[in-house]
């Protein structure tokens, strides 16, 4: 803008100036009033007018960022000055830190991660031990407590099962905010504790009621133990873990009629459960000083809070610091969310429906197994527990299968679809599990059914084990691979499958009085067939499409 200068103006000239200052003025300021309302509001950077810092640069200042012009050179580059859009940077670049952070359970060594792994499996097996070793010893039960109503003995073996249905919904949730690490190691000493009260209880009652409280804290393991997996290990390496993590609530109910048998025949029944306790004191003296916590947003969580910096602290893990700040809100939403899965997610419920039924199967075993093989083929208490060791055959034939040949199947496939692997690449394995299932079921019920040798209704029995780990296993690895929250996931299949498992003994001994043990378990088969062949191939073909519909997967 032309301004006019005098020396020493006189009031004409200054007049004029003044005249002259006001034309030019009044155009430019319209123009630049005019520009300015074109232009589209400035979200980001300073003032490109004056260099004065905007508001929404200062309030980003609080996230403790720079914000600066970006570079002429290098348009569209640096960091938004948004402040939502800031959060999302440093969430991504804490990300990214803690990717290649020691302290991610995922960077561990090996043998740290197989160590944590071994403790888990170890305190997966006890309670689930617990289970059943007292199915030898029912007929000691009835005679101890002088029960005669059947139904009623059978409950004392399966009340167990409910419990254990309903622990998960708890322990889940709480490990989710205390971390696996501890509520692994206090479920273990309260379950010590519930077994020496089953080994001293005076009445039915009581003795139901310590069964009950031994399940519910012995769910914990069965809970948190595929989360500890799925912290430890990627995609691509936990199928060996999980098999050895799956070994536990498998291997456990096989091994404990075993000894149970021969404990009820020597000592007595009592001693069953002094045996429990003192595994379950054994694992947490174990367990305590080698397995370390692995849940990582619990560990950023806990060290951010450590440096007594709280803004660190919620951008380490935002939702995990809000919801402390309202537990009973947090532990209402987990309890919730395994029964959301179950209503909402069709993959969820029939593979967990189909888990389920197997585990019923499995657990209606054991109390056939006891009238079998004493009654037909004339067994006594100690070796009718030896029976049993044909499902533990089966079950440790199909674990090197499943772990490993169903593991290369994935790798294989994953390589054909450009090196990324989905959840459908479980599914070949389970359906040769499925394909399995009934052919021990009709062997093992018309081998007993025609009373012949009785290796033959073992071998059927082993079988059914192999083809029962063999559809475990995927489906385990499927629900962790799919949905966000494996930990609540895996808790709806058990609450299903241990529901099952408490209703199936309950009908066994009228169903195969009704039908022997033939029709029994040919009808068993037909039910296993009708829902285990059909929906898997269906989720091999369509499951992604189902996943990419859902907002409950990963």
């Amino acid at each position: 803008m032309t301004r006019c200068h005098s020396v020493t103006p006189n009031r004409t000239d200054l007049t004029h100036c003044c005249f002259v200052d006001l034309l030019l003025y009044v155009p430019c300021a319209s123009s630049l009033f005019l520009f300015t309302r074109k232009q589209p509001p400035m979200a980001s950077g300073s003032s490109s007018l004056t260099n004065v810092p905007v508001v929404d640069e200062l309030e980003s200042q609080s996230a403790h960022a720079t914000v600066k012009v970006p570079d002429s050179e290098h348009p569209g580059r640096g960091p938004s000055a948004i402040p939502e859009d800031k959060k999302e940077e440093l969430l991504e670049q804490a990300e990214d830190d803690w990717q290649d952070d020691p302290e991610n359970p995922r960077n561990w060594s090996g043998r740290k991660k197989w160590a944590s792994t071994a403790i888990v499996s170890l305190y997966t097996f006890v309670p689930p031990l617990s289970s059943s070793i007292m199915a030898p010893g029912l007929p000691e039960i009835a005679i101890k407590y002088g029960i005669t109503n059947q139904t009623l003995i059978a409950m004392t073996l399966s009340i167990f099962l409910i419990s254990f249905a309903i622990g998960p919904l708890f322990m889940a949730p709480l490990s989710e905010m205390y971390g696996r690490r501890w509520v692994l190691h206090i479920a273990a000493v309260f379950t010590l504790g519930f077994n020496l009260g089953c080994a001293f209880s005076p009445t039915t009652g009581s003795m139901l009621g310590f069964r009950f409280l031994a399940g519910f804290s012995g769910s914990a393991p069965i809970a948190i133990g595929g989360g500890v997996v799925s912290d430890l290990f990627s995609e691509r390496d936990r199928a060996a873990a999980m098999a050895i993590f799956s070994l536990g609530p498998l291997i456990g109910p096989v091994v404990g009629p075993i000894a149970g048998g021969f404990i009820t025949e020597t000592i007595g029944i009592k001693y069953v459960f002094v045996l429990v306790a003192a595994l379950s004191g054994l694992s947490a003296v174990i367990g305590v000083p080698v397995l370390k916590e692995s849940y990582a947003p619990y560990i950023r969580l806990r060290r951010a809070k450590k440096s007594g910096d709280p803004e660190k602290a919620a951008v380490g893990h935002p939702v995990l610091e809000a919801e402390h700040g309202s537990k009973l809100h947090y532990l209402w939403v987990n309890l919730s969310r395994p029964a959301i899965l179950l209503t909402r997610s069709l993959i969820c419920f029939m593979l967990s429906l189909y888990m389920a039924f197997m585990y019923g199967i499995y657990y209606l075993m054991f109390t056939v197994f006891s009238a079998l093989f004493t009654e037909v083929y004339g067994f006594n208490t100690g070796t009718s527990g030896l029976t049993y060791i044909g499902l533990g055959v089966g079950f440790f034939a199909a674990t090197g299968f499943s772990a490993k040949a169903g593991n290369e199947l994935y790798l294989r496939l994953a390589e054909k679809n450009g090196g990324k692997g989905t959840p459908e690449m479980r599914i070949p394995a389970l359906i040769v599990g499925s394909l399995i299932v009934p052919i021990g079921l009709f062997w093992f019920g018309w081998s007993a059914q025609a009373k012949v040798h009785w290796i033959m209704p073992i071998i059927g029995s082993g079988i059914f084990g192999c083809g029962m780990m063999t559809t475990y296993l995927p489906i385990q690895l499927y629900l962790v691979d799919t949905f966000r929250y494996a930990a609540s996931a895996l808790s709806a299949a058990s609450v299903f499958r241990s529901l099952f498992g408490f209703a199936f003994p309950l009908f066994a001994t009228p169903m195969f009085h009704a039908m022997g043990y033939g029709g029994g378990n040919s009808l068993l088969g037909g039910l296993a067939i009708l829902l285990g062949i059909p929906f898997p191939i269906y989720i091999y073909y369509n499951g992604a499409k189902i996943r990419a519909r859902s907002e409950l997967s990963r």
